[in-house]
């Protein structure tokens, strides 16, 4: 096998029927987010179909299948729309390393390229990395069989990460920065505008709180980036995926899946660890990820503690003459000679509900009536704005 070796199909590639039944509303971005009644309806239609039917089905052939495409479907729809991650023209190479996450993500990336807005092109390219006994026979029989343009790259990273990781730490780190840059520079080489990866929401979230708990900092993968060179932009149309319904998603498709034995097969990752945390939590709290991940989308930078990201020294107060008395009983004043010498007041008054919601004004002649009275009101209480 050359180096770079391309195969260009001389046909249309093939989906399956409930890949192009796409129906007459997809014609936008948007046109993913169907009412639910609708998608329903049409579910429940299937349904009746199969259980009518007396001969057996392909698992893509199933409601179950059509509607877990429509829910991938519209998800990846809506991460391209919200980030502005493809445009018309663009040449995106969607990076694929033979696992779950980069099969559907080239998956629903060629479903969308049919039926998008626009016009855009996908080149899928592999990099072998030369790890013993992978199966390098596996993907390209794949690529060909879908009739998908491809490269795939050779070049031994293996043996210089096995060279410059000591023995018994992890690999991820250096594969990832030897993997990234010969990469970045194919994309540029064959003039792709986009480099699309396969991270899901909960690689997003892992990468959150391995950051959080390893690297003190707040961040994570983003949906877009721009290479630090500035030389590519990265896109992970995935991002609002859940990684179960990938992993259904790749059992109905029968992916030709290929295990990592380079990092994926090391005991005691830290990633792993946050990895089962978050499955942890996603069985014990369904809801939790996903209001973590709302939180990734919804940074009050006044509320954290970053410097460079909020200006804290130039905070002044703007008071303004509307005084507001303690809503209580009473107040003690302890050693009133320092409070005078202060400046401050050694009797302050006290009101038995804010005057703002009182029919008459406040006044020292008529706070023993509001004292007497104040069990029969209702003393509103206004939180102040921090």
């Amino acid at each position: 096998m050359t180096v770079a070796t391309l195969f260009t199909p001389k046909i249309t590639p093939q989906f399956d029927a409930a890949s192009t039944d796409t129906g007459s509303s997809d014609t936008g971005w948007d046109s993913y987010g169907l009412d639910a009644d609708i998608a329903d309806a049409a579910t429940n239609d299937v349904d009746v179909a199969e259980q009518s039917s007396p001969t057996q089905q392909l698992p893509t052939e199933t409601a179950q299948f059509r509607k877990l495409q429509k829910k991938l479907r519209r998800q990846v729809s809506w991460a391209i729309r919200d980030f502005n991650m493809i445009e018309d023209g663009d040449v995106v190479m969607v990076c694929v390393s033979g696992g779950k996450d980069s099969y559907t993500l080239l998956d629903i990336l060629l479903v969308l390229k049919r039926i998008a807005p626009i016009s855009f092109d996908i080149v899928a390219v592999n990099l072998d990395q030369k790890q013993p006994g992978y199966p390098e026979d596996v993907l390209p029989a794949y690529l060909n069989e879908q009739g998908i343009a491809h490269y795939i790259l050779e070049k031994d990273t293996y043996s210089i990460v096995k060279s410059v990781v000591p023995e018994g730490k992890t690999y991820c780190s250096a594969c990832s920065r030897l993997r990234r840059g010969s990469l970045y520079g194919f994309a540029k080489q064959i003039g792709a505008t986009k480099i699309a990866l396969g991270h899901h929401r909960d690689d997003m979230l892992a990468t959150f709180f391995l950051n959080l708990f390893h690297g003190g900092a707040l961040k994570s993968m983003p949906p877009k980036l721009l290479s630090d060179d500035k030389q590519n932009l990265l896109i992970r149309p995935l991002a609002y995926v859940e990684e179960k319904d990938i992993v259904e998603y790749a059992r109905l498709k029968e992916f030709p899946i290929i295990p990592c034995n380079l990092c994926g097969s090391q005991t005691n990752l830290q990633r792993a660890i946050i990895n089962d945390m978050l499955r942890e939590w996603d069985d014990a709290h369904p809801q939790r990820l996903a209001s973590i991940f709302k939180a990734m989308q919804n940074v009050a930078p006044s509320q954290l503690a970053d410097r460079e990201l909020f200006d804290f020294e130039t905070l002044s107060l703007e008071r303004d003459d509307n005084e507001r008395l303690f809503e209580g009983d009473n107040i003690q004043a302890g050693q009133t000679d320092s409070l005078a010498e202060i400046g401050l007041p050694v009797s302050p008054r006290t009101q038995a509900f804010n005057p703002k919601f009182a029919s008459h004004q406040y006044t020292e002649a008529t706070a023993e009536t509001d004292k007497s009275n104040r069990m029969t009101k209702k003393i509103p209480t206004i939180n102040p704005v921090i």
